[in-house]
């Protein structure tokens, strides 16, 4: 999915300090405008995939001082740092193929030849940079340089994966 060069830059710069304390960094989502501009950093701990709150104020004050001092942002900000959570959002290409199965919802940006722009089914990979997805009226693949958004959709399946550490 796209990324604004901001948030390209901002992961970046963050990055280091979040891997330092034994994290991942999942994704950088800048959301609003200037003046109410929230800069929302999702991280989880690689073994377990989640993210508890002592963890999220560890990684504030690590990344805190890091932009503090880099300044990357102009204008004031929001901090907010979360885990992805179970019904996560799908960013990279590897995502697609690491959540083979579960059930997504997946908007591109135009829509596609029979006009659709609304994706809901299974996913089955990633194949040739496309996203294979099992939906009810079948099979289809979608260019992911066309994805505007892809989520995981919270079911009883996710959960129990999740809780059991399959995923």
């Amino acid at each position: 999915m796209k990324q604004q060069p901001l948030e390209s830059r901002i992961a970046k710069i963050v990055e280091p300090a979040i891997k330092d304390l034994g994290f991942d960094l999942y994704c950088v989502k800048i959301i609003g405008e200037d003046g109410s501009k929230t800069v929302q950093i999702m991280a989880e701990d690689p073994a377990t995939k989640r993210l508890g709150i002592d963890d999220c104020t560890k990684i504030s004050r690590a990344v805190s001082a890091v932009l503090d001092v880099e300044d990357p942002i102009a204008g004031r900000y929001r901090l907010e740092i979360s885990s992805p959570g179970i019904d996560r959002i799908l960013f990279k290409p590897e995502h697609f193929d690491l959540y083979k199965g579960f059930e997504a919802k997946i908007e591109i940006d135009t829509p596609n030849d029979d006009g659709q722009r609304r994706f809901r089914g299974h996913i089955l990979g990633m194949a040739n940079d496309n996203v294979r997805l099992k939906t009810d009226t079948g099979e289809v693949e979608i260019p992911f340089a066309s994805l505007s958004k892809a989520k995981l959709v919270l079911t009883d399946e996710l959960i129990k994966a999740t809780s059991n550490k399959q995923v």
